[in-house]
């Protein structure tokens, strides 16, 4: 005989920077969400990541300004691109924003779960099954735990564990990043505290200083044009970024030698078709984060994005059990809405980049039938 569900408001499911942010928003609006998020082995670091000066107010709303005060975090004074043309050089002091933050992801995201902890249910547990009756959610976990829930955020990454179930999912591309960390050779030169994109026949590079001193560095190209076996294949790797021109010089002046080759990660463009609704049954469910819609890393939106979108599904799903069912909608129009818009960013993005107008990777970008959206 199974335990007896037990019972919730609301049940929040994934362990990153959304389902984080959405329990905590839920605690500012006056619930103590359940909080499923298996810890489990500990994932590989992260690249290096950019996050943009709008995250700045967002985090302040959810009470975590300080996590940017933080060590481990730089201000991203500094960006040089060499997309379309030559490399030129955007001062962030030109930005009326300001400059944005190359993070130390893994210090911020521990310092995001450790506060969402804080304020929520934790449940170190695997997600087994979510089925809906009457005007709840019945969620098994591997752990052998039954939960009833009458509103479920899925903030499962990519995955879309529960999203995906009920409406279509959209993938735009699939775009992968193979990634590393470099670390200096003992060389004197103090490498400049910047972050370089360069654009290849084959897709991008993005190199950027951590504050600790080393360098992230990734390749974002398709599955089918990177060489087969390059996570295991180290001269391929260091061959694919001999081929650079600024960021192999910057490896090489810099003494950021590569003694390893990369890991591959999914960087693709998709959506749900919404991000928001109700079972056949009744009960209410948003999805936030990747799981709701996932951003082309050039667009360096990727993890402000997940605040907000933790923050407003957070917000709704308190709405929503307030007997406010319209909040639904309109989460999902402004996720969509976001998403068509940095759609609309991204074709005028890649276009800007003529010189390989002709490569397959440049030319998946700029077709219009691509990157349709429903309404």
């Amino acid at each position: 005989m199974s335990a007896p569900a037990l019972k919730w408001g609301v049940a929040v499911v994934g362990g990153g920077v959304a389902g984080a942010a959405a329990c905590i928003s839920l605690s500012r609006a006056g619930h103590r969400p359940l909080w499923i998020a298996p810890q489990g082995k500990r994932p590989a670091e992260p690249f290096g990541e950019t996050l943009s000066p709008s995250a700045g107010p967002i985090l302040e709303q959810l009470g975590l300004r300080a996590l940017l005060d933080a060590g481990g975090h730089r201000r991203a004074n500094a960006v040089f691109s060499a997309w379309g043309g030559a490399l030129v050089e955007r001062a962030a002091m030109l930005d009326p924003a300001g400059p944005g933050w190359v993070l130390d992801r893994r210090g911020f995201e521990d310092g995001l779960q450790h506060a969402a902890r804080e304020v929520s249910a934790y449940r170190d547990a695997v997600l087994i099954s979510a089925e809906a009756s009457g005007a709840a959610w019945h969620l098994q976990l591997a752990d052998g735990g039954n939960v009833s829930a009458a509103f479920v955020i899925d903030a499962t990454g990519r995955a879309a564990l529960i999203g995906r179930r009920l409406t279509g999912f959209r993938r735009i591309d699939r775009l992968l990043a193979a990634t590393t960390i470099l670390r200096q050779d003992g060389s004197p030169v103090d490498p400049t505290p910047a972050t370089l994109i360069e654009a290849v026949a084959d897709g991008w590079w993005y190199a950027s200083l951590l504050r600790d001193g080393r360098l992230s560095l990734a390749y974002f190209s398709d599955p089918d044009l990177l060489p087969n076996g390059l996570s295991s294949d180290l001269p391929a790797w260091r061959a694919l970024a001999g081929e650079t021109h600024y960021v192999s010089r910057w490896l090489s002046d810099a003494g950021f030698p590569i003694v390893a080759p990369p890991r591959l990660v999914s960087a693709g463009t998709a959506c749900l078709d919404r991000a928001a609704g109700t079972s056949p049954s009744g009960a209410g469910w948003a999805a936030a984060g990747d799981a709701a819609a996932a951003f082309d890393p050039l667009s360096s939106h990727g993890i402000t994005t997940a605040l907000w979108s933790g923050m407003k599904a957070g917000r709704t799903a308190a709405d929503w059990l307030a007997g406010r069912p319209r909040v639904l909608e309109d989460y999902g129009a402004a996720v969509r809405s976001s998403f068509t818009s940095f759609l609309e960013q991204r074709r005028t993005y890649y276009g800007a980049e003529r010189r390989f107008q002709e490569c397959h990777f440049w030319t998946r970008r700029r077709e219009p039938a691509a990157i349709a959206v429903p309404a």
